[in-house]
């Protein structure tokens, strides 16, 4: 195993819903997850957001404060993602790109029947974005 790997994700709350894309590639293909992933050298984790948001549902982004902050640790990979809270125009639509199969508004309360990546809703609850 190598080394962490500092990731980023967005999280995107509008009218009781929450933005979420379903994982196009690994880890965690065909699950639903906020938009996110990798920080590049030279990157601030505010620019990360901002890019990954865009790559993988084509939205522009206003990075704000920090969520919270998680490690996910398997066999092969440990990464520390560390989620923001990202605002988008009030009209806009996703569409999925890059690393993304498909993008969705999802309602906050329907989110316990959703397919989400291990770990996400346990974070939302965790952070007050969804009450437990």
């Amino acid at each position: 195993m190598s080394g962490p790997e500092l990731c980023v994700g967005a999280v995107v709350v509008r009218d009781d819903s929450i933005l979420l894309i379903r994982r196009g590639t690994p880890p965690g293909k065909g699950l639903w997850s906020v938009p996110g992933g990798r920080v590049q050298r030279g990157e601030t984790l505010a620019e990360a957001a901002c890019r990954e948001l865009q790559e993988e549902t084509g939205l522009d982004g206003e990075v704000g404060e920090a969520v919270g902050w998680t490690e996910l640790i398997g066999r092969r990979r440990h990464y520390v993602v560390v989620d923001f809270w990202v605002t988008v125009a009030s009209d806009a639509e996703p569409t999925a790109g890059t690393d993304a199969s498909d993008a969705a508004w999802v309602a906050l309360g329907e989110l316990e029947e959703w397919d989400l990546v291990d770990g996400l809703l346990q974070f939302l609850t965790d952070h007050r974005v969804i009450s437990g």
